[in-house]
């Protein structure tokens, strides 16, 4: 509506409706038409084998056109016992051709399905993985170099050693690398050249599951199933009880929230994709959701970029509490998550520029100088 587009949306829907209707139409047709067939075949060969039966017990012969039909003459008792055969064999050779046509809709279903089933994965677990434990050491970027499909590089060269507890905060302009970097850790995908070391190990050599379920992610678009405020923060730790959903919900500012404004509380459905929240009010669902899983990673991509003020404010009261004694790693351009940080990276075009803490790249790299002025002219512009 605010582009002015329903005509042109009615007329795309219109056509695609149009198009679905000729081809049920189609499908519609060839399947009435399959019954009266089968059930016209099925009478002309009952009818014709009653003839054909009939004339030879009659005439006593064992012959038809030239054609051997029988050893001997069929009796009028033999011929029954074949009628009575022919009879109980008709109605399941009709029922086949249903079977047919159904099979043949299941066929181009599945067709559909397995060709994303049999997708291959494109990582995997090592054939011998290495058993870590709870992450406490350092998290190293060895030379990393990444690029997707077009070769143009995303990651280059980046070297980074992370000790275990280091709240880490990721800046640089759009396309620098920041959320592919976060990718990396948690292994959606793996760098093309160099690796990526926990505690030590390489993690193309720590089984998926182990290493994922070592961290929390939390992104700027906080997505929400379909289901109740419970399910939701529960989802990713199903070992959880009430009680420790109720906990992690009061760490992160929501639980007097989903009890007084919420009509079933905790048992509320939140629509699809958190449709009936708002943007601070499903983000602080999510971050309950990470504080439940007590990861000792933590990823945090733009968190507050998308939310009010006061919402803004409560989640940085809630990771400053909950990054204490963990590995965080945050991408964001916020003074206010900024200054949470022991340490900064500066990336532009997918190399690290600088690290270190604020006022030492204030007054020795350009490009972080270049953001921190942009981030604090827009906050008092807004003020």
């Amino acid at each position: 509506k605010a582009f002015t587009m329903e005509r042109y949306e009615r007329l795309r829907f219109h056509r695609r409706s149009k198009n679905y209707y000729r081809k049920s139409l189609k499908i519609a047709r060839y399947d009435s038409m399959t019954h009266p067939i089968t059930e016209i075949l099925g009478i002309l060969m009952i009818s014709l084998a009653l003839l054909v039966g009939a004339y030879l017990t009659l005439e006593g012969r064992t012959h038809l056109l030239g054609i051997r039909m029988s050893d001997r003459p069929l009796s009028v008792g033999a011929l029954m016992l074949f009628y009575a055969f022919l009879i109980g064999a008709a109605d399941p050779a009709r029922k086949l051709s249903d079977v047919f046509s159904r099979l043949q809709r299941a066929v181009a279903a599945a067709d559909r399905i397995y060709a994303l089933l049999d997708r291959e994965p494109k990582l995997y677990d090592p054939p011998c993985p290495v058993v870590v434990g709870r992450h406490q050491r350092d998290l190293v970027f060895d030379h990393v170099y990444f690029h997707y499909r077009d070769d143009r590089p995303v990651l280059e060269d980046v070297c980074l050693e992370i000790p275990f507890g280091q709240r880490v905060a990721i800046v640089g302009p759009n396309g620098a690398g920041k959320t592919t970097l976060l990718n990396l850790v948690l292994r959606f995908m793996d760098p093309v050249r160099g690796e990526i070391r926990l505690d030590g190990v390489p993690l193309r050599r720590i089984r998926l599951r182990d290493l994922r379920r070592q961290i929390g992610l939390v992104t700027q678009e906080s997505w929400l199933f379909d289901d109740t405020v419970y399910n939701n923060i529960r989802y990713g730790a199903p070992w959880a009880s009430r009680e420790d959903v109720i906990r992690a919900a009061q760490q992160a500012y929501v639980h007097q929230f989903i009890m007084e404004e919420l009509p079933d509380g905790y048992d509320t459905l939140v629509g699809i994709g958190g449709s009936r929240l708002s943007g601070g009010q499903r983000q602080r669902i999510t971050l309950a959701r990470a504080i439940l899983r007590d990861p000792a990673i933590l990823l945090l991509d733009e968190p507050t970029s998308q939310v009010d003020i006061e919402s803004e404010r409560l989640i940085r009261n809630v990771l400053e509490q909950f990054t204490r004694n963990r590995t965080t790693l945050m991408v964001t351009h916020r003074l206010s998550t900024l200054a949470m940080a022991d340490s900064i990276v500066v990336m532009e075009g997918g190399r690290i520029l600088d690290v270190g803490p604020h006022e030492q790249l204030l007054a020795r790299c350009p490009t972080y100088r270049r953001l921190y002025q942009l981030e604090f002219a827009e906050l008092r512009e807004s003020a």
